[in-house]
């Protein structure tokens, strides 16, 4: 197979990313699963936005204690300064923020906000962007999108990167010839017992990295979600209770029902401290009380995280519901610069799977699909102004895909290696 521009994922970076590439270049864009398979569908609460002028500095301050203070200060910079055109491209895609009575963009706070900043749709923000972004490009002839697709390696010289080794929906293993890869691979979680995130995200990108020796960053840097629906079916992934549910007035109790903390804490101090209830306690979870929302505020913005405790004898009205945490988010990953490019040529990495600090050590709520499409974008630019074709090498004009034929995909193979990796870091 052959193309101008390989992305592997289908979240909301990848999709960034192609729909700001060249319409005159030809774009593959696979995917592991199906196309709304990818942590971006998940995410509840919403997308940061810079209010006005006078906001910068505190949503700086607040990005930057969040991550304690381990931020790459550029990249902080650069994702707030992009935030406003970041939204006026959503919104001329047709995605829907909440708007007040006056049709003016709604915003609602998190932990570890300092204000309210944050647009939301219902609480399936993520959804609402990343469906609007994988229809738009549904509509571009340059863009050809391929589900249940699974990248099992690159194919590189020379600290080179000239395509991919890929299996195919009916099996059949291909190579893809290419100017340009893209990882967009997402996150973690497959990784992990208890996991926010789908079971198929396993890290590929960054096993990829290690076979191939391209640069890692603060890949120890792994977020815990302070509050996810306790379940104790194992195999079943952690459903979020959004940060927002907090943000609007939620309440955490111990097994007394009593409070132990400020619930708007940034998420690793809260998750210590829930943590520490729960050792405390003996419990498995500690309790969330919704009712401490306005009832009508609770059901127009939290609907689906209301059903999901219902679905699962629940009901957030009459009782207070379980919660625990779990893996959540990876802040580390890939290492690349502020225009996406990893260490190896010709590639370049967005998204979770990516690190360019501006997360620092922990994740400020409703910073990541941001983050995600600000890089997303600036890939694009960079690929669209140094464009260069490839000429693969002879010795790679032949490449024997079946040796990849027992490979059902590269975390598998590597799967102790990167978590060893993380571990040691």
């Amino acid at each position: 197979m052959k193309a101008d521009i390989l992305i592997v994922g289908s979240g909301c970076s990848g999709l960034y990313a192609a729909l700001h590439l060249p319409a005159d270049k030809e774009i593959l864009l696979i995917t592991k699963s199906d196309f709304e398979s990818s942590d971006s569908f998940l995410a509840q609460g919403g997308i940061c936005m810079l209010r006005d002028n006078d906001d910068y500095d505190s949503y700086f301050e607040d990005t930057m204690k969040a991550g304690h203070y381990e931020n790459d200060k550029t990249s902080v910079d650069i994702m707030i300064r992009s935030s406003q055109d970041t939204i006026k491209a959503l919104i001329s895609y047709g995605v829907d923020f909440h708007r007040d009575d006056n049709g003016e963009l709604d915003f609602t706070r998190e932990g570890a906000h300092s204000r309210k900043r944050i647009l939301f749709h219902e609480d399936i923000t993520g959804k609402e962007i990343t469906s609007h972004l994988l229809a738009e490009a549904k509509k571009r002839s340059n863009i050809t999108l391929m589900e249940y697709t699974t990248l099992l390696d690159i194919i590189e010289e020379n600290n080179i990167c000239y395509g991919a080794i890929i299996r195919t929906k009916d099996g059949k293993l291909d190579r893809v010839d290419c100017d340009y890869t893209i990882f967009a691979t997402g996150g973690i979680g497959g990784l992990y017992k208890h996991s926010t995130n789908f079971r198929h995200l396993t890290g590929d990108a960054l096993a990829i990295a290690i076979k191939h020796n391209i640069e890692l960053k603060d890949i120890n840097y792994v977020q815990i979600h302070p509050t996810t629906f306790f379940n104790k079916d194992e195999n079943e992934r952690s459903f979020l209770i959004s940060e927002s549910v907090r943000g609007e007035g939620a309440h955490l109790y111990g097994k007394n029902m009593e409070r132990f903390t400020n619930e708007l804490l940034p998420r690793d101090l809260l998750t210590k401290e829930i943590k520490k209830q729960m050792a405390k306690d003996h419990t498995e979870h500690v309790w969330e009380d919704f009712r401490t929302i306005p009832y009508d505020e609770l059901h127009s913005h939290f609907p689906n995280i209301i059903a999901h405790c219902l679905e699962h004898g629940v009901d957030p009205d009459k009782e207070c519901v379980p919660v625990t945490p779990a893996q959540h988010y990876f802040m580390g990953g890939i290492k690349v610069d502020h225009q996406s490019k990893t260490t190896m040529d010709h590639l370049y990495a967005v998204g979770e799977t990516a690190c360019n600090g501006v997360h620092g050590r922990n994740r400020l709520a409703s910073n990541s699909l941001l983050e995600s499409m600000v890089f997303a974008k600036r890939a694009a630019k960079e690929i669209s102004a140094t464009y260069e074709k490839l000429t693969t090498p002879s010795n790679l004009g032949y490449i024997n895909v079946e040796m990849y034929k027992n490979r059902e995909s590269i975390a598998n193979d590597y799967k102790e290696l990167v978590l060893d990796e993380i571990k040691n870091a």
